[in-house]
């Protein structure tokens, strides 16, 4: 309903049409401009390469955050840098395949061998 409207109007009214109903003006632009709400995909897990970020965009994200996937790498600062070129030059395969060269390991899992892991496994039986 008010998406269609918002795309019939001018600049004047989309401006009124946001005054009217509290939103900022940019978030009600970009909202006319794309015929949808844009909606960031907070992903919380699975998303720890350049690649994986890259497939998020590819499959109609605004943006991807990244936690865990970032912090438990082998090298955070460069994985960072790796996924925020990633996450702007999505389509752009030389760029993606440069920036994953040479990350070192990715998100670290769940050590089998640990003692806690080994009791929560004992639970179960």
């Amino acid at each position: 309903g008010d998406i269609r409207k918002l795309q019939s109007l001018d600049d004047d009214e989309v401006f009124a049409f946001a005054k009217q109903i509290a939103a900022p003006y940019e978030l009600v632009r970009q909202t006319k401009q794309l015929g949808r709400l844009p909606v960031v995909n907070f992903a919380a897990g699975g998303v720890a390469t350049p690649a994986d970020a890259a497939l998020m965009m590819q499959l109609g994200c605004d943006g991807v955050f990244v936690g865990s996937g970032v912090f438990k790498s082998g090298d955070p600062a460069r994985r960072a840098r790796a996924i925020v070129q990633a996450v702007t030059h999505y389509n752009d395969s030389h760029v993606l395949a440069e920036v994953s060269c040479g990350l070192g390991e990715a998100m670290v899992g769940i050590n089998l061998n640990d003692e806690k892991v080994e009791r929560y496994a004992e639970r179960s039986e």
